[in-house]
């Protein structure tokens, strides 16, 4: 991708006189401060409450997250941070794409930052591309359902609602700690459940997480908008997330060959950390192969993690379930009882790649 704003805006980009556009400052604690805001502001309009943290914001502007990620900030005339906007190679083909623009601005000083941040993303959508040797590259952002706003810029930007997800959430009882025998490790009918095994120095077995890696590759080849994802890739990825930890990573494995546990399921969790009250679990992946589905798998991973949250003193676990998908899986997380809490959409663009960057 493209480091130098310059390099794919127009040299006047067109904003009020004394703005600029520049590459966001991770190490700017002024900055990272005022980008939190900017992002907890945006949540709190788009569904009702804010849980973004500095956190998030250092996964995409730190100098760990830039290995994979570019980022803009447009600043008024007085050096205050207006808009925000993000891109990272998530996945071949696939770029994921941030939007901020502060909600206090009046609309065409806000359309106007809009539009400089849409502009560089498909330029960065182009290098890209570029760089994959891609014909096309997608840029995938994602809105609050009814955020009016966000909508009509997306729509006026070309991006086309593609996708809606249920943010679910049940609670946990401490009771529920004995839900499963124990959520370290625990078998029934021939699945056996158990955390990745963990190493001398404390660090999981690469054998383990490959399996994960493998497993859920596999159980989400025909999901949408599905993009393979390298081994290195997907460690990386997940070890940026705020509330990432080893010991919430879970292996299902069948044992119809006892001598031969076969990985066929696995879960990935984390830590959704309160500043308020006590901490709840997130499932971040869960994915069972088609050849073990009706076996229970994918219940026994759910029980586990309730299980581990209850232990841990924690009073919920959340996930977000694909609306459109034709699994039914929401079924079994209604069952189990999840409720949404609220709604979000995935929007795309496709950018073509000029043949002169390809070449």
């Amino acid at each position: 991708m493209e480091s130098d704003p310059n390099e794919v805006l127009a040299e006047d980009p067109g904003l009020p006189t004394g703005w600029r556009a520049e590459p966001a400052d991770g190490g700017d604690a002024k900055q990272l401060e005022r980008l939190t805001q900017l992002l907890r502001e945006h949540e709190r309009i788009g569904r009702g409450w804010a849980s973004g943290s500095e956190d998030d914001v250092l996964v995409e502007v730190s100098p760990t997250g830039l290995s994979m990620r570019e980022n803009l900030v447009v600043l008024d005339d007085t050096g205050l941070v207006r808009a925000w906007a993000s891109v990272h190679d998530r996945a071949i083909g696939r770029m994921l794409y941030v939007h901020l623009v502060d909600h206090t601005l009046g609309s065409a000083q806000a359309d106007r930052c809009s539009e400089v941040l849409f502009e560089w993303a498909v330029g960065q959508a182009a290098c890209l591309g570029a760089e994959r040797g891609l014909p096309v590259q997608q840029i995938d952002t994602g809105a609050f359902r009814d955020d009016a706003r966000q909508d009509a810029w997306l729509i006026g930007a070309g991006f086309e609602r593609v996708r809606t997800w249920w943010q679910m959430s049940r609670p946990v009882q401490p009771v529920e700690a004995d839900l499963v025998p124990d959520p370290a490790s625990w078998t029934r009918n021939a699945v056996h459940f158990r955390r990745v095994r963990r190493g001398v120095a404390g660090l999981p077995e690469e054998s383990d997480l490959r399996a994960v890696h493998d497993v859920l590759e596999g159980a989400f080849t025909d999901h949408f908008n599905s993009a393979e994802e390298t081994f290195d890739e997907f460690i990386h990825r997940l070890r940026e997330d705020p509330g990432h930890r080893w010991d919430h990573w879970w292996i299902a494995e069948l044992l119809d060959d006892p001598a031969h546990p076969t990985p066929a399921g696995a879960l990935i969790g984390t830590v959704s950390e309160s500043q308020t009250g006590p901490d709840g679990s997130y499932v971040s992946y869960l994915g069972v192969l088609e050849s073990a589905r009706g076996r229970g798998v994918a219940k026994g991973l759910l029980h586990t993690v309730i299980a581990d949250a209850a232990a841990r003193g924690r009073d919920r676990v959340g996930l977000e379930v694909d609306a459109d998908s034709p699994t039914g899986a929401d079924r079994l997380y209604v069952g189990l009882g999840w409720t949404t809490k609220y709604v979000t959409e995935s929007w795309h663009r496709d950018v073509p790649v000029p043949a002169s960057r390809t070449s």
